[in-house]
């Protein structure tokens, strides 16, 4: 199974003057909310994180639901045996995480581990869930921390583009 989570850094706090309501794209993806992302497999007892504490949260459950989608792009789907990639780059960083995904099943490796540790791997309608509900989630919490978070545009477009899956 499944789990994704985070942990905001005290280190890197957002700026106190920010205007949530009218942060933009840019503002929320790269430069609020930092901290640490884990993806989890519990049943094996294995996980992919971070622990440099400035990755931006929010752009990380963003950037996750787009490359699930974008990976789900062959006809075929499920059946489909053509191997399809993506990768997620930290910004402020070499490192990158990389999904390949084959016959329904997706594979995450992260480049900062070493060669030989295997990939996660989860199928594709797992991940697509679970990226969405990690997503809402952390979108929930920050407008707890954050009330003004609800009322930005960008915020309401992010969460009807990736809607929860039931």
């Amino acid at each position: 199974m499944l789990d994704i989570g985070y942990a905001l850094s005290n280190r890197f706090p957002d700026p106190p003057q920010t205007d949530y309501r009218r942060a933009d794209v840019h503002a929320l993806r790269h430069d609020l909310f930092c901290g640490d992302v884990y993806l989890a497999d519990t049943k094996e007892d294995r996980e992919l994180s971070t622990a440099w504490g400035w990755v931006p949260v929010l752009d990380f459950a963003w950037a996750l639901c787009d490359i699930v989608e974008s990976i789900d792009r062959d006809p075929a789907g499920s059946r489909a045996s053509r191997p399809q990639y993506a990768e997620l780059d930290f910004t402020e960083s070499t490192d990158r995480l990389l999904f390949e995904r084959r016959f329904g099943w997706v594979d995450i490796e992260a480049e900062w581990l070493p060669a030989d540790e295997p990939p996660l791997t989860f199928s594709h309608a797992e991940l697509r869930r679970e990226a969405r509900d990690f997503l809402h989630d952390l979108l929930a919490d920050l407008i707890d921390l954050h009330e003004d978070l609800g009322e930005n545009p960008a915020v309401w477009t992010l969460q009807a583009r990736h809607p929860r899956i039931k």
